[in-house]
């Protein structure tokens, strides 16, 4: 099965916004096999706190291999305690010249509410220019929908809810039933 036609990739919507101190990242909870509806309360938005070092991370693809792709990312982190960036940077490393690791289909916005960045199989370590990410098969209209309403007053977290709630209505793939998680360094 070719990663066009694996049928996870079509089902998330994960978004991150750093506004005004702090990190907001936010996640759907379909999970869609298909054109089926499998789950509608999935978390996939989690907070991670390895060797005490809050971070707070979401996915997109694949749970299974999202959870093998997190728990490498924490191990990184124990060896490299209050280093999100050279931790993930080490995680897109592996994730490309590890031939197990190649085979996961999945992606990643972390965030220790300084920085944020998106993980992808590629070997990316993608820092957001405008403060705003996301990914899965929603992940375009809630970042045009955030990126419009990051001069309002609105805060992050109003901004992700907004975003999502528009991504929601568009993409088929996702839901409102949300998972959000806050992060302030």
């Amino acid at each position: 099965m070719s990663k066009e036609d694996f049928p996870g990739w079509h089902g998330t919507t994960i978004i991150g916004v750093k506004k005004g101190g702090e990190v907001v990242i936010a996640g759907d909870g379909q999970v869609s096999l298909g054109q089926t509806v499998i789950k509608g309360t999935a978390r996939k938005v989690r907070r991670l706190s390895p060797g005490g070092y809050d971070i707070v991370a979401g996915f997109a693809g694949s749970t299974a291999d999202a959870f093998a792709l997190l728990e490498r990312l924490e191990a990184k982190l124990e060896g490299l305690p209050g280093q999100l960036a050279r931790a993930s940077v080490e995680l897109a490393k592996d994730w490309r010249t590890d031939k197990y690791l190649q085979k996961l289909e999945a992606m990643l916005i972390v965030s220790d509410g300084a920085d944020i960045f998106v993980i992808t199989g590629a070997g990316d370590v993608l820092e957001p220019e405008h403060d705003v990410t996301a990914i899965g098969s929603g992940g375009n209209y809630a970042l045009a929908a955030a990126r419009g309403m990051m001069d309002s007053e609105r805060d992050a977290e109003q901004i992700a809810r907004d975003a999502m709630k528009i991504a929601a209505d568009i993409c088929v793939y996702t839901n409102g039933n949300l998972t959000v998680e806050k992060i302030t360094k």
